[in-house]
């Protein structure tokens, strides 16, 4: 998980919008028009990278269908000293 938190979050191209949702997410679960609104992207591109995260598993969808909040995954809460580096490493502008 180590590595794949480094290579989400801080190594890839999306790593600083990916940064901005892991944070608000561990602040407080939301769905993905809270999460758009909250940090200011459009819907797409915060399903995109919510969609990353995912495949990734740094988050996990709670709920049944439309309306879901994210939060992160037990791998990530585990991995809780990583992610404070990782998050304290990228700069998101």
């Amino acid at each position: 998980m180590e590595g794949v938190l480094w290579y989400v979050l801080a190594s890839s191209r999306g790593g600083p919008t990916r940064t901005q949702l892991v944070r608000a997410i561990d602040e407080q679960p939301r769905n993905a028009n809270q999460l758009a609104e909250t940090l200011e992207y459009d819907y797409t591109t915060i399903r995109h990278h919510l969609d990353v995260l995912m495949d990734n598993n740094v988050v996990r969808r709670a709920g049944d269908g439309y309306g879901d909040v994210y939060l992160l995954t037990e791998q990530v809460k585990a991995n809780r000293e990583t992610l404070e580096e990782v998050l304290d490493t990228v700069d998101v502008g």
